[in-house]
């Protein structure tokens, strides 16, 4: 089977999961994914992460805070990630940002956290890998703050094959408008569509696919959660990026195995893995 696939961010730690890691494994190496990214959410799912990375090699790794994890956090946690993203195949910063869905949102801490993981991801040169919900102005501003698209940034990786800027920030995810999603490319960011973009009422990230060149976009199935039709209603797995990658596909008029390949390919290039 040709492998083509790419799932930029799932969760293969997730406690959704306890019931049948092995087999899960299992079905994702029978599958078309090549790659897939397993993302820490806190310091353990991050050295998690690392260690499926390691075990695995279809499997990279993130290691991050994600935001409502933040509060309460210590330079101790910050000495803990810088730790867990020095080890192999722990591929990028994430997932970090905002979340102010909930009235009781810690904001504060979780825009503390967001700049010093920035900040952070910036020092080591890494990609960074951003969650955004309900909080679109803050997250554009703490990222331009805190040099997520500065020159100094752009200076660490190559840009892309068009000759512009690369910046290595990727909106997981992405549920904003098609103009933020131009604003973020612009700036050099990458747009990562997960499975919502089939659901009947994803007017808005249809019009983000559609207006969005392909040479920026990612799939992802932030599995466990967030699974795309015609498997909505059971618990999301890797390999049912295959139907997000199909919607793309048809979203832009081309076929599914264009889509796939030029996903994989951006993918693979926004984590800086080579063959």
């Amino acid at each position: 089977m040709e492998k083509i696939l790419f799932d930029t961010h799932c969760h293969l730690t997730d406690e959704g999961y306890d019931d049948g890691r092995e087999d899960l494994i299992s079905e994702i190496e029978r599958s078309q994914i090549r790659y897939l990214v397993d993302i820490g959410t806190d310091l353990e799912s991050s050295e998690r992460a690392a260690e499926n990375a390691a075990r695995y090699p279809f499997c990279y790794a993130a290691a991050g805070f994600w935001p409502g994890n933040t509060t309460g956090l210590g330079d101790g946690d910050l000495a803990g990630l810088r730790r867990i993203l020095s080890m192999p195949r722990v591929a990028a910063v994430g997932e970090i940002g905002l979340d102010y869905h909930y009235e009781d949102t810690d904001k504060e801490s979780q825009q503390l956290w967001f700049a010093r993981q920035i900040k952070l991801a910036c020092e080591l040169a890494l990609p960074i890998c951003i969650h955004s919900r309900d909080a679109d102005d803050d997250t554009m501003r703490i990222l331009k703050e805190n040099g997520a698209f500065s020159k100094e940034r752009l200076a660490c990786f190559p840009p892309r094959a068009d000759g512009s800027p690369d910046a290595r920030v990727l909106l997981h995810c992405f549920s904003g408008s098609a103009e933020l999603a131009r604003q973020y490319v612009r700036l050099g960011a990458d747009i990562s569509i997960a499975g919502p973009v089939t659901y009947k009422n994803a007017r808005k990230t249809v019009e983000v696919v559609q207006t969005v060149d392909l040479s920026r976009l990612t799939a992802e199935t932030d599995a466990p959660y967030l699974t795309p039709v015609p498997m909505r209603g059971r618990r999301n797995l890797p390999v049912y990026v295959e139907h997000t990658v199909r919607k793309i596909a048809e979203i832009k008029g081309i076929s599914y195995e264009e889509a796939a390949m030029a996903t994989l390919e951006n993918g693979m290039r926004f984590y800086g893995i080579k063959e």
